[in-house]
């Protein structure tokens, strides 16, 4: 059986990450080959500079960047909210804060050691993008990992030191090496690129022509 890996740079607090998550598995959940896939999460932060344990308003950070009114601040952020819904997620934005996510994608790759790679980086969307959770807090993290199957004491050794930095690290690397700058960004069979959280459909054609590249052994 050969196996099809699908590698996805996301980062934890980008709106349309969750949604070509969710995209991409509605793909899956219709293509007759989903059992020889294999998908692997990668890290990667939209905004690098944003300072370690700086937490503002998403509302307040997208009102700086664009020089927009909180009015129209809304009204952009109602779109993604919208086409969130159809995909079945509810965001709530406005509750959303804006942190540096380096120990949120560490405990990600903590999760991928465990085979909780996929559930870890959906917990962690979910806890930003709908809930408001703070998600550069420790005890948060602990919580949600611990939720996700994680075990504690592993979750908190983990973000007591600097564990799984270096693999962050590298996924931020390889992106840079990719040219890749945004996301979601998703690659298959290391040579097919879907950038964006493309329609369905797209996400459909892409994994019928890598699988057939995979099963031809090319």
């Amino acid at each position: 059986m050969s196996t099809l890996r699908v590698d996805v740079w996301s980062d934890v607090v980008c709106p349309w990450c969750f949604i070509g998550k969710r995209r991409l598995e509605t793909a899956l959940a219709s293509f007759e080959h989903a059992d020889e896939v294999e998908v692997r999460w990668h890290s990667f932060q939209l905004d690098p500079s944003h300072p370690v344990g700086v937490r503002e308003p998403t509302f307040d950070m997208l009102a700086k960047k664009t020089g927009g009114t909180p009015a129209q601040v809304r009204e952009m952020t109602q779109r993604v909210t919208d086409l969130a819904a159809a995909e079945g997620l509810t965001y709530h934005l406005d509750r959303a804060i804006s942190v540096n996510t380096l120990d949120a994608h560490r405990l990600a790759h903590l999760g991928a050691a465990h085979g909780l790679g996929d559930r870890t980086h959906e917990r962690l969307l979910a806890a930003h993008l709908g809930e408001g959770e703070v998600v550069d807090d420790h005890e948060t993290l602990v919580r949600l990992g611990v939720e996700v199957g994680l075990p504690e004491g592993e979750i908190r050794e983990t973000l007591a030191g600097d564990a799984y930095a270096a693999e962050v690290r590298a996924d931020f690397a390889e992106a840079r090496r990719l040219g890749i700058t945004g996301v979601p960004f998703f690659v298959l069979d290391g040579r097919y690129g879907v950038s964006g959280a493309q329609p369905t459909e797209t996400f459909a054609s892409a994994l019928r022509q890598a699988y057939e590249g995979v099963a031809a052994g090319r």
